[in-house]
């Protein structure tokens, strides 16, 4: 028995060190000199070449089983409408007056917002075109076919079984080195060296993080990098988008105090490295927030600040509205946009639904995170240029890039109602068709 005990202790012995020098000659090491082994590369390849055998697979079995109920079949959900505006649909329709035929026109616009507007669809997963085989995406395709079943079994042994418990070790283990390394650096005193070695230890962390997902990210024109003292806006997808920027470059965050998991992430990061951060209450005060950023950027030897204008996250299909604020304290914006590839993960993470905890498990349990970033030339306001025109132009040019739509509305709408000035600017247009026979913009006021 004893020799039994012995030899069990050493087989265990043996699997854990072939596990350790795994970890540090594929994952720790590569993350330390942030070089590629070509593993997700890899990776990535192979569940492409799954997904593409997967689709002709349900291509097959629909053509196969031509009773299957169309709610089995794969749809975009998106409503198709005309995209005309209410003053070309209108304009020309009236001579001076109220027409009846009018109501019809407000009731079929009423009835497409309730099935699906664009804010809607904004906050919810982007849909996709082939079955990815998660059972998240799953609508029963895994029944078309044997092979299909095996293959969606299969994967669920691989992400819950193997992946799961690997990436949970190894975001424990980041968690746990973020903390240490940031008290050890945090009592060093203020310069150069603490500069590093706090830049080192935030980069380090990121990239693991990354490789903890498998990630596959893809930068493109790094000359256009943000520098210091500069402002960097981007599109908000996910609580991925700062791991993501933070594995290329050092930012300071602008954001809320959170407490939990998030907040035990702030401050350690707060013992290295400047962040600006605000309470609940500080963060509606918008002259302080304006103040608080135009010290940091005043000075050039500051990492460059990381915001997100949009204020929450959106589904990654559209761009909506930049609040005017971080375009209003001066400075050079740095533009960077950041597309995800939805087929590996969904990485779009609603607050309202999902608990930090939830959206940490559906990415850990996820294949991979595969992301474009684009870091675009800096942009200035220009002289005869406000705020909210500069954030426009951003916008377009962050949306353009990443081929998103551009949408015009809050996203505070996900949380809060429909601002009574975007009612009425609505009956303020309908008024002026009406009164000026159709054409808008004359002078008559309602």
């Amino acid at each position: 028995m004893e020799d039994n005990g012995e030899a069990r202790g050493l087989l265990e012995g043996r699997i854990l060190a072939v596990w350790s020098l795994l970890f540090v000659g594929l994952i720790l090491l590569p993350s330390v000199f942030r070089v590629s082994l070509g593993i997700s590369h890899c990776y990535v390849k192979v569940l492409v070449r799954m997904f593409e055998w997967a689709t002709l697979q349900v291509q097959e079995g629909v053509r196969r089983q031509k009773t299957l109920a169309p709610e089995h079949l794969i749809s975009t959900g998106i409503i198709e409408r005309e995209k005309t505006s209410m003053e070309e649909e209108l304009a020309g329709q009236h001579r001076g007056q109220f027409s009846l035929a009018d109501v019809m026109y407000f009731s079929k616009k009423g009835c497409e917002a309730v099935a699906e507007d664009e804010v809607t669809r904004s906050f919810s997963s982007e849909e996709l075109v082939s079955w990815n085989l998660l059972s998240r995406t799953n609508a029963n395709l895994h029944h078309v076919s044997w092979q299909l079943s095996a293959a969606w079994l299969l994967g669920i042994l691989l992400r819950y079984c193997l992946l799961l418990p690997f990436r949970i070790c190894l975001t424990v283990f980041i968690i746990l080195q973020l903390v240490l390394a940031t008290t050890v650096v945090g009592q060093f005193p203020n310069g150069r060296v603490k500069g590093w070695l706090s830049n080192q230890v935030q980069m380090i962390c990121a990239t693991l993080g990354i490789r903890c997902l498998a990630g596959l990210i893809h930068f493109h024109n790094r000359e256009n990098r943000p520098q210091e003292g500069g402002i960097c806006v981007a599109n908000h997808t996910s609580p991925l988008d700062v791991l993501i920027l933070a594995s290329d470059g050092c930012y300071s965050l602008v954001g809320q105090v959170h407490g939990g998991f998030l907040g035990l992430i702030q401050k350690s990061c707060l013992q290295t490295s400047q962040h600006v951060l605000f309470e609940r209450s500080e963060i509606r005060d918008r002259h302080l927030v304006r103040k608080k950023i135009k010290e940091h950027i005043a000075d050039k030897a500051k990492l460059p600040i990381l915001i997100f204008p949009e204020g929450t996250c959106v589904n990654n299909t559209s761009v909506m509205m930049f609040k005017k604020g971080s375009f209003e304290v001066g400075g050079t914006i740095h533009p960077v946009a950041i597309k995800y590839d939805p087929r590996f993960a969904d990485p779009f993470w609603d607050s309202t639904k999902h608990s930090m905890i939830s959206y940490m498990f559906n990415m850990l349990t996820s294949w991979a995170v595969v992301c474009n970033v684009w870091y675009l030339p800096p942009m200035v306001k220009e002289e005869e240029e406000d705020a909210v025109r500069f954030a426009n132009r951003v916008k377009a040019a962050i949306a353009a890039r990443g081929g998103m739509a551009v949408l015009p509305w809050d996203g505070g709408l996900k949380r809060k109602k429909v601002k009574e000035s975007f009612k009425e600017e609505q009956q303020r247009k309908y008024c002026q068709i009406v009164l000026e026979d159709g054409s808008v913009g004359k002078g008559s006021v309602c």
